[in-house]
């Protein structure tokens, strides 16, 4: 899994601040960076893997123009997030065929109950079980939990990427580790 440290950190606002000043190398590395965890989370909204796959390539094309615009640096996990998630419901809707992902339900699940997707690493394994838990959850909390313990993000940045109040994304994600705990002792 990965963590963020304060040296993490600075060298990310380092790297976006040299791509907003033109530094070509320092874009390709934040593409790097970020790529796998963006398709992670894109493949947990849609299950159309070419879709994700369109999303994310135009979600760093609106990055290339737009990063220039971005005031602060902290928020550029943030932004690429939320930018993944419009470009996506507007991909989708343009092709009408937007269905959100029931994960234990993916068409593409391996044995062990994880979405095979290639080119993408899987940042912790988790249980079939588990995996079923979370399916029964509704969509908001499924993709605070992704968000949260998966790509480690606070709680501000779901917030901003799911354009809900702070306090709606605490308490969603009190209520869906409650409805986990009942889930998974029944």
């Amino acid at each position: 899994m990965w963590i963020r440290t304060a040296v993490q950190q600075a060298k990310i606002d380092l790297l976006v601040i040299s791509a907003q000043r033109g530094n070509q190398a320092a874009f390709s590395e934040l593409v790097n960076e970020f790529n796998q965890p963006l398709l992670r989370f894109g493949y947990r909204l849609c299950s159309d893997t070419e879709l994700v796959k369109d999303a994310v390539q135009e979600t760093w094309l609106t990055s290339a123009k737009g990063l220039s615009k971005l005031n602060d640096p902290r928020a550029f996990r943030c932004w690429l997030y939320q930018t993944l998630r419009w470009r996506l419901t507007d991909l989708a809707r343009k092709q009408s065929q937007f269905e959100l992902v029931e994960l234990a339900e993916h068409k593409d699940v391996s044995e062990g109950g994880v979405p095979e997707q290639p080119a993408v690493t899987k940042p912790i394994e988790l249980d079939n079980e588990v995996l079923k838990a979370i399916a029964q959850l509704g969509e908001t909390e499924q993709q605070i939990l992704h968000l949260f313990y998966l790509d480690e993000m606070k709680m501000v940045e779901i917030a901003a990427i799911l354009s809900i109040p702070v306090g709606t994304v605490k308490s969603r994600l009190n209520r869906a580790k409650k409805q986990l705990k009942t889930i998974m002792q029944a």
